[in-house]
């Protein structure tokens, strides 16, 4: 490959995006709108219902089995108390009940945890034994908190595919690249110049939005700035590799945008950008895992909010990266120029 010629499409595609301004401004003003409005929205009050974690080895007795047909709560079923503890310190559950012992864990600064426990004393006023009662502390994270990742990464997700996939279906539609096809640059080193032009115009908007978000509503960051620059680095690629195989062979915008559409809108909603998946049924879980956007928001949560370092976030970046080589590799060889 030739990197002088890929600097020279880098540049003019950099210089292009620059001077469009109606996309720049929406690119910088879309996520903050949505930060503002929807995050502020939800912080007060939670829309969803109560969760309770429920961990039992044998068959319930009556007390916990009218418990667990209380109406509005959710309950969950988990194999063991220790390892979701953390879950209720988080306000991911409001309380987390151990039918075995009869032992419960709340945690003393959730409100929705006050009223379920009042639910359970209630459920075993009739019956012999008493209940004991554990607090587990913890403070409570903002809704603001653990929507921003997910934002952030919803937003480098639009910026990814659109920005990469409509804009090569265009190049392809106008006669650019059959222009392009003539010269002495190869498939690959224009693939790689449009990769590295919408990484940097990715991360560079992305930063503004993060530093101005931050300076105005101070969220949460308690892990390494490194560590999740490069969880935005490597989901950024991901995205736009995404990006890549869609636009690869496609000459049609109306078609590009479809299945860009496609693409984007199931990621938006089974992501965990705006709740917790906690709960939910177990094929869409595992659906989840299979969306880059799942790993990227993940991980970035996990160093935000919980200080996360590289060995905890590990399983999102191995996927990340051998995802986003297959991804390249599938668009470079079946990447057409007209």
């Amino acid at each position: 490959m030739n990197w002088r010629r890929i600097y020279a499409l880098f540049v003019a595609r950099n210089l292009e995006f620059v001077r469009d301004r109606s996309s720049l401004a929406w690119n910088l003003l879309l996520p903050i709108l949505i930060i503002i409005g929807f995050a502020y929205a939800f912080t007060g009050d939670s829309p969803e219902k109560f969760k309770v974690g429920l961990v039992a080895s044998a068959q319930l007795e009556p007390s916990a089995l009218e418990f667990r047909s209380t109406r509005y709560i959710k309950f969950i079923d988990f194999d063991q108390v220790d390892s979701n503890l953390v879950k209720v310190e988080r306000h991911q559950i409001d309380l987390l009940f151990d039918a075995d012992s009869r032992r419960y864990w709340i945690n003393r600064s959730s409100p929705n945890g006050y009223i379920v426990e009042k639910l359970l004393i209630a459920a075993f006023s009739g019956a012999a034994g008493k209940l004991q009662k554990s607090l587990v502390e913890g403070d409570e994270i903002r809704y603001l908190d653990w929507v921003m990742p997910g934002v952030i990464g919803m937003n480098i997700m639009w910026g990814a595919l659109f920005g990469i996939g409509y804009v090569i279906v265009r190049y392809r539609k106008f006669g650019v690249l059959k222009r392009i096809s003539a010269t002495p640059v190869t498939a690959m080193e224009f693939l790689s110049a449009q990769i590295l032009s919408r990484l940097c115009l990715l991360l560079v908007v992305n930063l503004l939005i993060y530093v101005g978000m931050d300076f105005f509503v101070d969220f949460r960051m308690h892990g390494s700035y490194f560590n999740l620059l490069l969880v935005f680095i490597l989901g950024s690629v991901n995205l736009i590799c995404c990006g890549l195989v869609v636009a690869a062979r496609i000459s049609s915008e109306e078609v590009a945008n479809g299945l860009l559409n496609l693409f984007s809108w199931p990621m938006m909603f089974l992501s965990g950008v705006w709740f917790s998946l906690e709960g939910a049924h177990p094929l869409m879980q595992k659906l989840a895992l299979l969306l880059p956007l799942t790993h990227i928001t993940a991980a970035a949560r996990a160093i935000m909010i919980d200080g996360a370092g590289l060995l905890d976030i590990s399983d999102h970046l191995l996927v990340l990266a051998i995802s986003s080589a297959i991804l390249l590799f599938i668009g470079a060889r079946i990447f057409r120029w007209e």
